[in-house]
């Protein structure tokens, strides 16, 4: 991020903070739901099968950035699979930076050559070491080290949902973050229970050894992309939910935090890291506020 941007950003956040303003600071755009893979934690891709136009996914991106939005992500299903003519993944970038975006970041499966050095991260799902990794999502890890190694630059942040398979593959998550040259960070959230994967879900006291697992890493310089200050809260989910600055878009339709607020209940088992850090950081919380601060400067 420059430094600029995080000035205004910061400045954005005081006031939300001391006029307890709902403004939205992060925004989605679910540019497809289609995917190629078909991964044991995932129960939003393939439902529609749709393909939204480019016309749309830009009225999209200014109506976010109207709303006060200036950290983008394009997600999915998979984005590297979205087309519209001649129009791909790299374009969606490219014009969301033209707009203002401060940051733009692609959440993909990786399964796809890399080579969009536009985007501030591009968050890349690996879920544990080979073994437990193909067990999730299919037998995708070589083709996905080989497209990290092959990417045109080092903007790639490992992104892994932890459930009761990986649990204890973190630390080999993060060595991998480590040691590749083209990745900067790995980030990691909790595995959220929707109804067709409660079987995944992890108990409070898994989540404890997770963050006991992430805070010893972090002490010990592993690049992790999540901030240590806010684990307490993610794990017993003290944070206020819905968080009003995380906003998620999808074929018009517009979601206060993320697509799971429409499911009874979901709320309460929120996994998702940057929502609990990001609601931290708008209720004043100070330790994650300068967690935030130093985390940012370090990885976007």
């Amino acid at each position: 991020m420059k430094f600029s941007h995080l000035l205004k950003f910061s400045a954005l956040g005081i006031s939300i903070v001391l006029f307890r303003r709902k403004k939205p600071i992060l925004g989605t755009i679910i540019i497809t739901d289609i995917c190629n893979l078909t991964c044991k934690h995932c129960a939003v891709s393939n439902v529609q099968k749709a393909m939204y136009p480019y016309s749309q996914i830009k009225d999209e991106m200014n109506q976010l950035y109207n709303m006060g939005v200036r950290i983008l992500f394009f997600s999915g299903g998979e984005p590297f699979m979205w087309q519209d003519g001649d129009k791909r993944i790299r374009d969606l970038v490219i014009e969301a930076k033209s707009i203002g975006f401060y940051i733009v970041n692609i959440v993909t499966n990786g399964t796809f050559p890399i080579d969009i050095p536009e985007a501030n991260l591009i968050l890349l799902s690996i879920d544990g070491g080979k073994e437990n990794h193909n067990n999730i999502r299919g037998d995708t890890y070589d083709l996905i080290l080989e497209n990290i190694r092959g990417a045109t630059s080092n903007n790639i942040c490992l992104y892994a949902a932890i459930n009761n398979i990986n649990l204890y593959d973190i630390k080999e998550i993060c060595t991998l973050a480590k040691q590749e040259p083209n990745i900067n960070a790995a980030s990691f959230n909790f595995h959220v229970p929707y109804s067709n994967t409660k079987h995944l879900e992890l108990s409070v006291e898994q989540k404890k050894v997770a963050c006991e697992i992430l805070k010893q890493l972090i002490k010990k310089k592993y690049p992790i992309f999540n901030l240590k200050s806010a684990f307490k809260h993610i794990t017993n989910n003290t944070f206020k939910t819905p968080c009003h600055q995380c906003v998620v878009i999808e074929n018009g339709k517009l979601s206060t935090c993320g697509r799971c607020i429409h499911i009874k209940d979901l709320c309460q088992k929120c996994g998702y890291f940057f929502a609990a850090e990001y609601s931290l950081i708008f209720s004043g919380n100070i330790r994650v506020i300068f967690d935030m601060l130093g985390t940012y400067l370090k990885y976007v």
